[in-house]
């Protein structure tokens, strides 16, 4: 057997105690395990509670209201709701039916606004920086800004008060997935006045910054838009009376668990820098597409996920995104719908309407960490331990395997027994030997192209908080770290 190395933390200055924040729960009997998992997801507004979301559930109103999701995104397009000029105003493709359905099962609507009409732009329809930008907020010509006050007044009413406005705006152009053909200056502007003119509208509207990509200023050596972004902002005389113009930031984070706390943790350092450590970081989409399901083949030349690794990768990415901060995690998506055969799919339902097992995984993660208050994230060579600590009193250990060996864990018990969690879901007790849980972890799977982006199967216990131990169990004895919260 492989000797594994000590576990060493993977720190970050503001991992502990800022966690994610939520309202408390009542405090119940630590041991009444699932009568507070119950408890926990029924009868609290979602907007106060569940910070986990799912995108586009509107196409499977009844799969989504199972699912349990405190929140939904849904793309309000500009160029739909005014197709011709400034009279029109056509709402049919943000149906009102989606929103009741949305309202009636506590999920509350997250609006993602983009798509420049093509009268409202000397660029490219869609994609072009709207006319008049840089005029006044109150200048009648621009377009934009009278856009974003009437949708926020408009929709206050309907029940939606956050916006994020477009998406991934650091993809250039000739590239897969562009969408605005502005520079960052020019998108600057697209969110000052986005701020500005939905407060009018509504003076309770949120505005995320756009969804960003991390990896497209990576791998060509740039500074991260991000960074550069809010470089920008502060530079603005009058950004700090107007809260910055923004109210949280957005990430896409996919495929590779291992970025997850890396990205989540320089953001957040990111804000800290600039004086923005209360702005929120959503996880606005993150997934691992399953090219390899048998009901739903897809051809790529790289990560190659099958079903079991795109469960295990939301289990994953949900336990580090907390950890490392993360206010709000949506998956992308519930349904790929009207694909032809082939296509990429990144649903938990299949195009049928078949579910995958993450569908499964999600509920489980939306029933199991929506109380989270605070997270710890150590790693080995071989296994990734997350601890999370709940309103409720309870704590949950996440652990699995991070490459193609797999690892022993021993958790020190706090009480007689407590309860093992797979990954989809179920559940059978557990009672410790010699005052320890020890936990098999299989390897994760691995190959000579992606390396093992996903880790191994997760495997989460959870028992009653108090002081105790983790240790890797290994040939040549146990190695033990304390996971302590520091308090």
């Amino acid at each position: 057997m492989v000797k594994l190395l000590p576990l060493t933390p993977f720190p970050s200055p503001t991992q502990v105690g800022r966690g994610v924040k939520r309202r408390s729960l009542l405090r119940i009997i630590h041991y009444c395990f699932i009568l507070v998992f119950t408890l926990a997801a029924v009868g609290v507004r979602a907007d106060e509670q569940n910070p986990f979301g799912v995108i586009e559930g509107f196409w499977l109103p009844d799969e989504a209201c199972e699912l349990g999701a405190g929140w939904e995104r849904i793309i309000f397009d500009w160029a739909q709701h005014q197709p011709n000029g400034t009279d029109d105003w056509h709402t049919l493709n943000v149906d009102d039916r989606w929103l009741k359905a949305a309202n009636h099962c506590g999920r509350y609507v997250v609006a993602v606004v983009k798509h420049t009409p093509a009268w409202a732009t000397d660029g490219d329809a869609m994609v072009g920086v709207p006319r008049g930008l840089y005029l006044p907020v109150d200048d009648p010509n621009n377009l934009w800004a009278n856009f974003m006050r009437r949708a926020a007044a408009y929709y206050d009413s309907r029940g939606v008060d956050r916006f994020i406005i477009w998406n991934e705006p650091d993809i250039e152009a000739g590239t897969y997935g562009y969408e605005f053909g502005g520079t960052l200056e020019d998108y600057f502007q697209l969110l000052r006045v986005a701020y500005l003119a939905a407060k009018q509208g509504n003076p309770r509207a949120q505005i995320n910054i756009a969804g960003t990509t991390y990896w497209h200023d990576v791998n060509e050596g740039r500074r991260l838009y991000l960074d550069r972004l809010l470089e920008r902002i502060t530079s603005d005389p009058e950004a700090a009376a107007n809260g910055y113009y923004f109210d949280a930031v957005n990430l896409h984070i996919y495929f590779r668990t291992e970025t997850v706390y890396q990205i989540v943790s320089e953001t957040r350092a990111l804000l800290d820098r600039y004086g923005m450590g209360d702005k929120a970081i959503w996880i606005g989409e993150t997934n691992a597409a399953p090219n390899l399901d048998p009901g739903w083949l897809v051809t790529r030349p790289n990560w190659q996920i099958d079903l079991d690794q795109q469960a295990a990768f939301l289990v994953q990415a949900a336990a580090l995104g907390l950890s490392a901060g993360a206010d709000s995690i949506g998956v992308y998506k519930l349904f790929d719908q009207a694909l032809p055969a082939g296509a990429e799919s990144f649903g938990i339902l299949r195009p049928d309407g078949t579910r995958r097992p993450a569908f499964d995984t999600w509920r489980m993660v939306i029933d199991r960490f929506s109380d989270v208050e605070r997270g710890l994230f150590v790693r080995s060579d071989t296994a990734d331990v997350v601890r999370l600590a709940h309103r409720s009193g309870l704590e949950t250990w996440v652990v699995w395997a991070r490459g193609d060996v797999p690892a022993q864990i021993a958790i020190g018990a706090t009480s007689e027994k407590a309860y093992l969690i797979s990954q989809t879901g179920s559940i059978m007790s557990i009672r410790p030997f010699q005052g320890r849980y020890m936990l098999s972890l299989p390897a994760a799977q691995c190959n000579r192209v992606d390396g093992c982006p996903v880790g191994g199967h997760v495997t989460l216990l959870v028992q009653g908080a108090g002081t105790t131990q983790v240790e890797e169990l290994t040939a040549a004895g146990s190695f033990p770290l304390a996971v302590d919260w520091g308090e």
